[in-house]
């Protein structure tokens, strides 16, 4: 975009309008500059959808509804306060996210599309309370040793403050950024434990006091390395 605006006008940004405000590159500016001044529109690439079995909801209900009964059963049996009750995940971030959509001319048949094929990620494992506490994260990144290239630098933006908030950051010792028993251990050792302890002293609670961390099907929250 900036390549096809032949002359710079940086005497705009100075401009004061009858209101009294300076002007602002807004998104309805950048959107009715795209399609008045370059004769651009949205476009988006296309692909198969993604089928599903016929009775996918009605499974999908049952196992929900499984899941919810048994945990009401473990909480009311155990006297489980909301607090003591953990929900944690996993999720790929990826550093350079693409999108399907972007903007280009008018009535143009081949729309590529930039960043779509982008592999370079890491896991970001966040954890919440049912009270709403929200427990520190932590980052999973590819590599085989606990300093930088796999980690990042001490020295780079945002290093100082990710450390302040807490988050903790892991290396998954092998070529992939997914969790493993290795990381998954030391967020149990490392966040979720040092969460719980203290909150039962917090709430007077005696230390065999049953939590609940709610995890997913993930294979190595599955196996059985895992759960003893």
């Amino acid at each position: 975009m900036v390549a096809a605006i032949q002359e710079p006008q940086p005497q705009l940004f100075q401009r004061v309008m009858p209101d009294g405000s300076e002007f602002r590159c807004s998104e309805s500016f950048v959107r009715k500059f795209l399609r008045n001044k370059m004769e651009w529109s949205q476009r988006a690439s296309t692909r198969a959808a993604q089928k599903l079995p016929a009775n996918h909801e009605k499974v999908l209900r049952a196992r929900v509804l499984a899941a919810f009964l048994r945990e009401a059963m473990i909480i009311r049996d155990h006297a489980i306060p909301a607090a003591l009750c953990v929900n944690m995940d996993q999720t790929q971030v990826i550093y350079q996210q693409g999108t399907k959509r972007t903007w280009n001319e008018k009535g143009v048949k081949q729309v590529a599309t930039t960043g779509q094929e982008e592999k370079r990620a890491f896991t970001l494992a966040p954890s919440i309370s049912r009270s709403g506490e929200l427990l520190f994260f932590q980052v999973v990144f590819d590599g085989k040793t606990n300093v930088s290239p796999s980690l990042p630098r001490p020295g780079s933006r945002g290093y100082a403050e990710a450390k302040a908030l807490g988050i903790k950051l892991e290396v998954s010792m092998n070529e992939s950024y997914w969790c493993t028993h290795q990381t998954m251990m030391k967020l149990v050792s490392d966040i979720i434990a040092p969460y719980f302890d203290p909150k039962k002293l917090e709430l007077e609670l005696p230390s065999t006091q049953c939590s609940i961390l709610n995890i997913d099907r993930w294979s190595v929250q599955r196996s059985e390395a895992f759960r003893k």
